[in-house]
């Protein structure tokens, strides 16, 4: 009779803990449906206000937006909303599909410049080439009107008619063309780098890139290559199914590729290989650096720890975090982050914590104390908490400040189309030579347009001077600054010849891309890429190779 009373109160105890349970679940629950409901209330009661009471007028769509997107930068830079009028935006993300002329533009001045033009497509066909002016479309002039805004009108429906009006060398065109459906090319370059290594540069996962890389893949294999280098550097991701199928071109089927794991636990998965790999066996070589990002470092990942490969240069980014789109009322979408993913070993690598940001907003990396170990397939140590950290580390060097200078304020992209409208005539990259000539006369464009930079040391030191005036101690130390002044400037001559074959290398580049496109440019960067030649130096060395992928030995 005791046994039984006391499995009664203990089965009473039990459902009263339960009803507890349940009943502080449900009220916390309620407390936040009814803060949720009581928010919005809010916030509509007070756009209702406004609306009326503002002593101008409010434009609902633009205030709107601006509260959505200032809310969504309380959470991570990769929840956005797209409005309906963001619609064509928000399809060349997922697709990288749109109908336009096939062309990118820049600003910068009076005009907006044709910056690059693909090939095949309708500027291409009809003679656009970068450096032109864009001065009109369709007969309505674009003098001060922003990139972003021409850009908006050179887009438009497929087999729709536009008319660019250009200035080229001083004297304005009409380009009469169709729009195209323009699909933005996934794989950049691929092709035989010597008699034993295929190269396929891929710079983007769109819907269906995949079938790209496959059919580079493929058509390299015809070749008979030992050996491949698939180039990932300055990938910012995209589509992560796309990212599986890139592993499975190079893994067979049933292999965990990457895993999501979130708050809404019935869309937690699991992504596996599923189809039989174009080759298991190749030598294989992936280049990272730290514009790779996000599904570019779920193909680098997984290949490092299904030991599949060889993974050479810089670490990566370090988005570990997944987003999908949701459709909202009226054609309006919703980039959401829902979960983060988690590549073979089990680990994310994710940097930036942006769950825990900091008083001013800010956030910061995850903090070594919280960087745990894994293992790859082979037994091999990697880690989580930044990103992929490459087998073999192999940095990009840096460009000089004069170089840097040169390229971003555009004097080597004026200089390439002035090369390229008085050498008409260039019809291989293998013809192309950059003489001593043309460097000088680089160097006399740049007399001619006034070219001046200051060295951040002489920017440092302008700054310590000016604190030396206001403090009153400039006139006490004046010979010492003067001094300084004198043994911190630069001369832009002296400059230009010690820095001469890294400033070369980059007006080579922007002149093979005029004739030869963005393929042309890549091909002809190869053979100076120091990243390249590490990649192909280890997949040279099979023993080498094999030793690192088994974690007996890591090369410097």
């Amino acid at each position: 009779m005791k046994k039984i009373r006391s499995r009664c109160l203990i089965l009473f105890l039990s459902l009263l803990i339960l009803a507890g349970i349940t009943t502080g679940f449900l009220a916390t629950q309620e407390t936040r449906d009814f803060r949720v409901a009581k928010n919005l209330d809010i916030f509509y009661s007070m756009f209702r206000e406004l609306n009326t009471f503002y002593v101008d007028e409010i434009d609902p769509d633009k205030i709107i937006k601006t509260g959505i997107d200032n809310m969504l930068k309380t959470l991570d830079p990769y929840t956005v909303y797209y409005p309906e009028s963001d619609a064509d935006e928000f399809a060349i993300l997922t697709t990288g599909k749109y109908g336009g002329i096939g062309s990118l533009v820049r600003g910068g001045g009076e005009y907006v410049v044709i910056s690059e033009v693909y090939k095949g497509f309708p500027a291409d066909k009809a003679g656009i080439k970068a450096g032109d002016l864009i001065k009109k479309v369709d007969g309505v002039p674009l003098k001060g009107v922003p990139s972003d805004k021409v850009s908006d009108k050179l887009k438009g429906n497929p087999g729709t008619d536009i008319t660019v009006t250009v200035s080229r060398n001083g004297i304005e065109t009409d380009f009469k063309m169709k729009r195209e459906k323009i699909a933005i090319p996934s794989v950049q370059y691929y092709g035989m780098i010597d008699s034993k290594t295929g190269y396929i540069r891929f710079s983007s996962f769109t819907q269906d890139c995949s079938q790209d890389v496959r059919s580079a893949l493929l058509e390299l294999k015809t070749n008979n290559p030992q050996q491949i280098i698939l180039d990932l550097r300055g990938n910012p991701g995209g589509v992560l199914t796309e990212a599986v199928e890139i592993v499975n071109l190079f893994v067979g089927p049933g292999n965990l590729v990457v895993s999501t794991k979130g708050k809404v636990k019935q869309f937690d998965e699991d992504f596996k290989t599923t189809k039989t790999a174009v080759d298991e066996k190749i030598p294989l070589a992936v280049l990272i650096n730290r514009g790779t990002a996000s599904a570019a470092e779920i193909v680098a990942g997984a290949i490092q720890d299904l030991d599949r490969g060889v993974i050479v240069g810089q670490r990566s980014y370090g988005k570990g975090l997944v987003q999908v789109s949701r459709q909202l009322s009226y054609n309006s979408q919703l980039k959401v982050t829902t979960a983060k993913y988690y590549i073979p070993s089990g680990r994310c690598i994710q940097a930036l914590d942006f769950s825990h940001p900091n008083e001013d907003g800010s956030v910061g990396y995850i903090p070594d104390s919280l960087i745990s170990e894994f293992k790859t397939r082979n037994g091999r140590i990697v880690k989580d908490g930044g990103g992929i950290t490459p087998d073999i580390e192999n940095l990009p060097e840096p460009l000089s400040q004069i170089t840097a200078e040169l390229y971003i304020r555009y004097f080597i992209f004026d200089f390439a189309t002035q090369y390229y409208w008085s050498h008409p005539d260039l019809k291989s990259s293998s013809d192309f030579v950059f003489t001593d000539q043309d460097y000088a006369n680089f160097k006399n464009m740049l007399v001619d347009r006034k070219f001046s930079y200051k060295t951040v040391t002489e920017a440092s030191l302008n700054q310590l001077i000016d604190n030396a005036k206001k403090e009153k101690y400039y006139d006490i130390h004046k010979d010492l600054f003067t001094q300084l002044e004198k043994d911190v400037t630069h001369s832009l001559e002296h400059d230009l010849n010690v820095f001469k074959p890294e400033i070369t290398e980059l007006i080579e580049e922007e002149i093979i891309g005029r004739y030869f496109y963005e393929a042309g440019a890549i091909a002809y960067g190869l053979k100076k890429d120091r990243q390249v030649s590490r990649a192909i130096e280890i997949l040279n060395n099979p023993s080498q190779y094999n030793l690192v992928l088994s974690g007996k030995s890591t090369p410097v």
